[in-house]
């Protein structure tokens, strides 16, 4: 990235002053503000950076498109029933249900070290009384009418039969549509690829596959997408990913690269082994444990190419070797002439990915995490995948990972790998008194709701903080390296519904990192994660932005633009930057209850302005967009914010 020297262009920011008039309960606060122009740096377009993790969320609520959940059968079946887990029995004693782990469909590829109980399963069906109907079944399907639906099973039978497949309501009582299948007997598993066209609309639907004979049906794995998806993600969540502007995308993880096994993606998506998360709570707590394989690394770099992000590829050095991390990079940059490059090829990408980003794993030492707990094991693991990696991809840039900021860690791992891995990897997660089980989120009283949301939006602060204090221990070592601040949001912001105060805070969050970067010679920033959490609500019909998603889509117009010098703000509430003679101006009122005026000069006409405000900050809030009037007095532009909003004005520069 950019030289140190002049990354340290930034330090101008140490020493401002902001001219406020504090007012009193129910007056209007003013912040006057000096946008130099002729004093810019330019920044990294990769603080607009975000994490995939992966599908999270991943069934019907998250960036898969598929449809049925545990649909490759994972785990252990319901009690007394043999009936895997999110689907139910159909024929009651009429029927036997057995979880085959000895005859599964599903497999992995790789990593054979790396052991993980109740991944491969096949789901037996054994008809007792001939004539009646068995089989099993799926609720919760948002059926949707005329929608057509992309249906696939992989079965084995031992005698001729028919396999029914029905969308109906929840009681059965009513089928929306249907097809029906003849299985022919063998030992190789078959695949049915069909489709069913709904002719109603239910959000409490079902799909039941059932049959009559007396027979025996294996289920290796089934399918139900909806026509129309991208690569079986949802199109509607692609489209409002690419709304927010990720420059980069960091997969598969986060924690999730400590059970991912990238040679897995080379299997058909039906084929690919369930994923057992180590610890449930840190990966797929929406899927039971698991994650289904549904993207693979061509889908991954499909999908960054399709809203313009830079991948950047997590490896998992506790349980690959050297040789398989190596392996993974030859797929995605070598040559069609090299092993791993001509198997790219021959599924369909001929050309190099050219993958330059990739993490020497993900906040190795916790205990969240397997593998070496100290800085030297680390660094002498990471340092073997890192020598392998870069002898097939000389032009890679590492990330070294770790309990930062660590004086220890900073001297024993990152100052080691230093020569190899440049960037540092930085996460941190804030709340308004931070503590691991939420109760600092507060909304029953009016005082509470106040009080949560003013710890909410200077909660940015802690970032700022672990930034300056990584960088004076990375600076300790004398070595050169750059910080990758690549987890940042609130905490536990996967596991309840965000609103306006965060939303205040991810705009302040991007005006500290824009306004910071280079100071800190802090270039990468990734969000985590907006998918399903974040950034983009998502339901099994429809997606929008949240707050936080709003405030990414603004900002983002900053990106590409040199950043102005400001004077007169020390609270991150103001960004100015100039592109194509274009000055472009983001204020923030983060103030609870009171207005704020703000004055800057600027010579030009307001191209365009617009206000972003709510009248609540409480969960589930999101901001409304709305003219914002912006007045001249003389020289200066000026402009009044309501409480709790942002602004967003452009100024033809004459």
């Amino acid at each position: 990235m950019q030289n140190r020297q002049l990354s340290r262009l930034g330090l101008w920011m140490s020493g401002l002053l902001m001219c406020v008039a504090l007012p009193m309960k129910g007056q209007t606060a003013t912040t006057n503000l000096k946008i130099d122009l002729m004093e810019t740096q330019a920044f990294s377009p990769y603080i607009f950076g975000h994490n995939l993790e992966h599908t999270r969320a991943c069934i019907n609520t998250g960036l898969s498109a598929q449809m049925l959940q545990n649909r490759k059968f994972a785990g252990m079946s319901s009690k007394n029933q043999g009936v895997a887990f999110k689907w139910f029995a159909i024929g009651g004693t009429d029927a036997f249900f057995l979880m085959n782990d000895h005859d599964h469909y599903t497999r992995h590829d790789g990593l054979f070290e790396m052991h993980r109980k109740n991944e491969l399963y096949a789901q037996d069906i054994q008809n007792l009384n001939a004539g009646k109907r068995v089989g099993i079944g799926q609720g919760g399907i948002a059926l949707q009418q005329r929608k057509r639906y992309e249906m696939r099973t992989v079965t084995k039978v031992n005698l001729p039969t028919t396999l029914k497949v029905e969308l109906t309501d929840r009681t059965g009582g009513v089928c929306y549509g249907c097809a029906e299948l003849q299985l022919i007997p063998g030992d190789e598993w078959q695949t049915n690829e069909f489709t069913i066209t709904s002719t109603g609309t239910d959000m409490d639907g079902c799909v039941r596959y059932t049959y009559t004979e007396g027979s025996r049906v294996r289920m290796g794995a089934l399918s139900m997408l909806p026509e129309g998806h991208f690569h079986g993600m949802r199109p509607d969540v692609v489209d409002n990913l690419r709304e927010i502007g990720p420059a980069v995308l960091r997969w598969p993880g986060g924690n999730f690269a400590g059970e991912y096994r990238w040679m897995d993606g080379l299997l058909p998506v039906d084929m690919r082994g369930p994923l057992q998360a180590a610890m449930e709570i840190e990966t797929q707590p929406y899927s039971d444990g698991y994650d289904f394989h549904e993207i693979n690394t061509d889908d991954f770099i499909a999908l960054c190419r399709e809203v313009g992000a830079e991948p950047f590829l997590t490896i998992n050095p506790v349980w690959n070797t050297p040789e398989d991390s190596a392996n993974w990079v030859e797929y995605c940059n070598g040559s069609a002439d090299t092993e791993y490059g001509r198997i790219r090829a021959e599924r369909g990408h001929v050309e190099p990915y050219n993958v330059r980003f990739w993490s020497l794993g993900n906040e190795m030492g916790f205990e969240h995490m397997e593998g070496p707990k100290g800085p030297a094991g680390y660094a002498a693991m990471a340092g073997r995948h890192a020598d392998a990696m870069l002898e097939v991809s000389p032009g890679l840039e590492l990330w070294s990972s770790g309990p930062y900021p660590d004086d220890d860690w900073a001297e024993q791992s990152a100052a080691v790998l230093s020569d190899r891995a440049k960037y540092v990897s930085q996460h941190n997660y804030s709340s308004p008194e931070h503590n691991f089980n939420g109760s600092s989120y507060r909304y029953t009283t009016p005082e509470e709701i106040e009080s949560t949301y003013n710890g909410i939006v200077t909660s940015c602060y802690s970032n700022l903080d672990l930034a300056r204090r990584m960088r004076a221990s990375l600076d300790a070592t004398g070595k050169e390296m750059h910080i990758s601040f690549d987890e940042w949001n609130q905490w536990f912001s996967w596991y309840r519904p965000s609103c306006v105060g965060e939303g205040i805070f991810t705009a302040r969050m991007l005006h500290i990192f824009m306004t910071e970067s280079n100071a800190l010679d802090m270039p990468i920033c990734c969000y985590f994660q907006p998918v399903g959490e974040g950034a983009i609500l998502i339901t099994p019909t429809e997606s929008r932005l949240t707050a936080n998603g709003q405030m990414f889509s603004i900002m983002k117009e900053h990106k590409g633009g040199a950043l102005c010098r400001i004077d007169g703000d020390d609270e991150y509430l103001a960004l100015a930057s100039v592109k194509d003679d274009i000055l472009t101006v983001t204020l923030i009122n983060p103030d609870y209850s009171t207005d704020r005026e703000f004055s800057f000069d600027a010579k030009g006409d307001v191209q365009s302005s617009a206000l972003y405000s709510s009248d609540d900050v409480r969960p589930y809030t999101y901001f409304m967009e709305s003219a914002l009037t912006v007045f001249r007095k003389g020289k200066s532009l000026k402009t009044i914010l309501p409480a709790h909003s942002v602004a967003i004005i452009r100024v033809t520069l004459r």
